[in-house]
């Protein structure tokens, strides 16, 4: 993975509470961590000799948008030609879920459109993510 052709970034709704979003960034970094393993960078030992996992080897810019720009975000990413980008999206369905199997039963019953976004992440080609997130700005 070259890292001037790719690009990871979260977009959160600005509008959450701070608990909220940084749950939902931890939830999507957990699932990018599981669908791009190679972009985790190997253990590293500190001068005491201690060892530390691995973490992500690019920056990871957390943006910000409204609930209806998330929206618009989710839907440009249904089309073909971001296909090849990895997509991780968190939603007060599965927000709202105690238990996986919660959230695979109460995900069948909800139609997209009805959904309300807390976050996306995108990973992928570089010129993708910033055709669909270069005007926003960096969640403060």
């Amino acid at each position: 993975m070259d890292s001037k052709d790719f690009k990871c970034v979260m977009v959160i709704d600005e509008t959450l509470p701070t608990g909220i979003i940084a749950n939902t960034a931890g939830i999507m970094g957990i699932t990018l961590g599981k669908f791009i393993p190679e972009a985790v960078g190997c253990a590293v030992a500190d001068k005491d000799g201690r060892m530390h996992l691995g973490i992500i080897e690019y920056p990871v810019p957390v943006l910000k948008a409204s609930k209806e720009r998330l929206m618009e975000l989710r839907e440009m990413l249904y089309d073909p030609a971001f296909s090849e980008l990895t997509v991780v999206d968190f939603s007060d369905v599965a927000q709202s879920c105690n238990t996986y199997d919660t959230y695979i039963q109460k995900a069948a019953s909800v139609s997209g459109a009805d959904m309300t976004y807390f976050g996306i992440a995108l990973c992928g080609n570089k010129k993708l993510v910033n055709r669909l997130t270069g005007s926003l700005p960096l969640l403060r």
